[in-house]
C-alpha cells in the first residue's frame, strides 16, 4: 500500500517509513530539501522534552510482528511499555508486510519499489539508510540481532558494528552491555521470538503471548538501563515492530497481506533528557 492510498478508517496514518527521517531530525541532522513526511507526534514530543537541543543517543528495539490489534485486545499486557514510554503511536506498515521489506522501509525511509526489496528475500540494501547518514555525520552505529534474520543481513557492508548471536537471550544481554559501554549513538536491536511462536501456534496462543510478554519485559528493562546509565545523554528510545499478523487455518499465524491485522502496528517512543 502506498501512503497516498491509506484508508483513514481502516489504516493507521503514519507510515513506518517516517522512522528514518524523524530520528535523523532529532539528532539534529539537516534534512533540508527533503519532502519525506516525519512522525509529527515524536517531533512534538522532542520539542516538549528537549526544546531546541538535539538527541545524541537512540536505542530502537524491533520486536517482530506486534500488531496494533494485539495492543487493542490485550492492552493490559502492554502496561509496562506504556509506563516507560512517553507516547504510543499507531503506525502503518508497507506491502508486502513481511520482515525484510518492512525493516528496509523503516530504516531507509522509502517504499519497497524504491529500496528494491519487494518480497521475502534478504539482499544487502544499496540505498542510503539511517545508518549511512549517521556514519557520514561521524556517529557510531550498532546492530544487535540473531543470525540469519533480516536485520542481521540487509544492512551489512557498512562501517558499523554488528553483534550477531544464535539466541535472543544473547542478543538482549549484549544490548544491555552496549548501554553500559556507551560507545554508540544508535543501537538497533531485533527480537523475532513472538513472530516465530505466532507462526507455529497462532497469534493468540499461550506460547505466542508469552513471547509478547517477554518482548515487553525486555523493552522495559532496556529503558530502565538507559535511564540509569545515560543520565548525561539526550536519548530517543522506542519499541518499533515491523508488521502485524493474523490467524490462519490450522491454528497457525501469518502476515504479508494488505489487511488491517497485518498493516497496523503499535510503536512506543520515549525521550530521556540529560540531567
Amino acid at each position: 500500500m502506498k501512503e497516498d492510498d491509506v484508508m483513514s478508517e481502516l489504516y493507521s496514518s503514519i507510515c513506518i517509513t517516517t522512522v528514518r527521517e524523524t530520528v535523523q531530525k532529532l539528532f539534529g541532522i539537516d534534512c533540508a530539501g527533503s519532502v519525506n513526511p516525519v512522525n509529527k507526534p515524536l517531533i512534538d514530543l522532542a520539542k516538549a522534552k528537549l526544546a531546541d537541543k538535539a538527541a545524541d543517543r537512540a536505542v530502537l528495539y524491533n520486536p517482530d510482528a506486534v500488531a496494533l490489534w494485539l495492543y487493542q485486545k490485550y492492552t493490559d499486557k502492554f502496561t509496562k511499555a506504556m509506563l516507560c514510554s512517553d507516547i504510543a503511536v499507531p503506525m502503518l506498515s508497507v506491502m508486502p508486510s513481511v520482515t525484510p521489506v518492512c525493516f528496509a522501509s523503516m530504516y531507509s525511509g522509502v517504499m519497497p519499489e524504491t529500496h528494491g526489496i519487494k518480497k521475502y528475500e534478504k539482499p544487502v540494501l544499496t540505498v542510503e539508510t539511517i545508518f549511512d547518514t549517521l556514519i557520514k555525520n561521524g556517529l557510531k552505529c550498532a546492530i544487535v540481532s540473531t543470525e540469519g534474520d533480516s536485520i542481521s543481513k540487509i544492512f551489512l557492508e557498512r562501517e558499523m558494528d554488528y553483534f550477531i548471536y544464535d539466541s535472543i537471550d544473547e542478543v538482549n544481554k549484549k544490548a544491555l552491555e552496549l548501554i553500559d559501554e556507551d560507545n554508540y549513538s544508535l543501537i538497533v536491536i531485533y527480537n523475532g521470538n513472538y513472530d516465530s511462536r505466532m507462526h507455529k501456534f497462532s497469534p493468540e496462543s499461550v506460547e505466542a503471548l508469552a513471547e509478547l510478554d517477554a518482548n515487553i519485559d525486555f523493552y522495559s528493562t532496556l529503558v530502565e538501563k538507559i535511564k540509569a546509565q545515560w543520565k548525561h545523554h539526550n536519548t530517543i528510545y522506542g519499541f518499533l515492530p515491523d508488521h502485524g499478523c493474523h490467524a490462519i487455518d490450522g491454528d497457525c499465524g501469518s502476515h504479508g497481506l494488505d489487511m488491517q491485522e497485518d498493516m497496523n502496528v503499535i510503536h512506543f517512543y520515549g525521550i530521556n533528557k540529560a540531567d
